[in-house]
């Protein structure tokens, strides 16, 4: 197996300091919780960030700022949300990919997102990938449901993007794809030879199929976009610590952490 990546996840465009105090909002208080993450083992850092009064903006000023301040202080691999918000236009969403950060999140499809919609034509996804390769860009193919698999396959075809691919499937959003063990087995047998994979698990899925996935040899991510608690009615003190307890039961398996630079290997950025 490879080392395990660990990804992480600190804001996201839902949560709120209602569901955790905890939440880190502005340019520096994200950088200062990616850094923290870094040092417990995360080599990605998922971003999101807030606008001043925090709420979620694809604002390509901010997002500058934010990662200026995490590459001053570590070697972490940054990687944009494309997905923004449900309510975004698809050139706001776009934004930080003119940034040129190693990585950046390409949906591969529409899903029923709680009560929203998360829109996703195909169209527009082609635009999408087209735009990370023009900007030297890594797509994560993120995945909702098992026809996105084929979406972003589609997209080989048409010589927009190459293999491998790495995926990252989103389980257990209320709409998509439920966070069960047979899922994710379904999903990563549905990928062609070659691909790397990281799951994120929603809510209480969170902890389960990272450590289902750890064992698969695939990969990780966790973070307050995803889950705000620790245990069951006990909310994380941070993402680091979310962070710390996915590191412990990865060598507890004998599964190495990867490095950022060792994942940049991994995952062929920078070739």
């Amino acid at each position: 197996m490879d080392k395990l990546i660990i990804t992480a996840a600190p804001v996201g465009a839902e949560a709120s300091r209602q569901d955790n105090p905890n939440l880190p909002l502005t340019p520096r208080e994200i950088a200062e919780e990616a850094v923290r993450c870094a040092e417990k083992g995360a080599a990605i850092i998922h971003l999101h960030v807030r606008d001043a009064e925090g709420k979620a903006t694809q604002s390509k000023a901010v997002f500058q700022e934010t990662m200026q301040l995490i590459r001053k202080q570590c070697n972490v691999i940054i990687q944009t949300s494309t997905g923004g918000a449900a309510w975004m236009s698809a050139a706001e969403r776009l934004q930080p990919v003119e940034l040129r950060p190693e990585m950046a999140t390409l949906t591969t499809g529409t899903v029923n997102f709680g009560d929203e919609i998360f829109s996703n034509p195909l169209p527009m996804i082609a635009e999408f990938a087209k735009a990370m390769v023009k900007y030297g860009v890594k797509p994560e193919i993120e995945v909702f449901e098992v026809g996105m698999i084929h979406n972003a396959l589609a997209l080989v075809k048409k010589g927009i993007l190459q293999l491998p691919l790495h995926f990252d499937f989103v389980m257990g959003v209320p709409g998509g794809i439920a966070g069960e063990p047979k899922h994710l087995i379904h999903l990563v047998e549905s990928l062609p030879p070659g691909c790397t994979w990281t799951v994120a698990g929603i809510g209480r899925c969170e902890l389960p199929l990272a450590v289902i996935a750890a064992a698969m040899g695939g990969h990780v991510r966790v973070g307050f976009e995803d889950n705000v608690y620790y245990t069951k009615g006990v909310l994380a003190d941070s993402n680091a610590q979310l962070v710390e307890r996915i590191a412990r039961i990865a060598h507890e398996l004998g599964r190495p952490i990867a490095t950022p630079d060792e994942a940049r290997k991994i995952l062929g950025l920078g070739l």
